[in-house]
Order: C-alpha cells, then structure tokens, then sequence
C-alpha cells in the first residue's frame, strides 16, 4: 500500500476519503467472515462429517457469492473459491456414498 499523500483540501477530495473509508471498513468484515466460512469448510472435511459438510460448504458458498455480486472480490476469484471448496467437500461425499 502506497504511503500516506498530503491531506486534501477541497470537500468532494473530503468526502472520497470517508467514502473510501467506509468501505474499507466493510469490504475487510466481508472478507474475514469469507476466510472464515472457509476454514468451516475445511474442518468439516477433515472430521469427515457430511452433514457439516454440506452445510458449511452451502453457507461459504453463498457468502462468496454474494461478495462476488456485490464487487468485495473479482466473480473469477469467487468462482475459483468455491470450485476449490466443492472439490475438497466431494472428494468427503463421494467416500462416503461408496
């Protein structure tokens, strides 16, 4: 991240800046809850519990895209997120319909 600049005079520069802000703030709860939801997911496939799984990996999947929908992460970021979840979940699913 680029060093501070000098602060800005006029409002509009002002107002960017609580703007920006804000949305910092929000984007970064976004992403920590994403991280999260994340690390559910693979605690579940490593308890091999399908029922968690499929409710963990349901719950990630719908975080995700929502932050995708509302441009928090790119749509190819999100989608790769979640193929890289479905995959870890159905390797758990899979071993256990056989």
């Amino acid at each position: 991240m680029p060093g501070k600049s000098t602060p800005k005079k006029n409002l509009s520069a002002l107002k960017r800046v609580r703007q920006a802000e804000k949305r910092q703030l929000r984007n970064k709860s976004v992403k920590t809850a994403i991280k999260t939801a994340t690390k559910r997911v693979i605690a579940a496939v490593e308890e091999k519990d399908r029922e968690k799984v499929q409710k963990e990996l349901l719950e990630a999947t719908k975080l995700i895209c929502r932050a995708a929908a509302k441009g928090i992460i790119h749509r190819n970021a999100a989608s790769r997120k979640i193929s890289r979840l479905a995959v870890m979940a159905n390797k758990v699913l899979r071993a256990e319909a056989a």
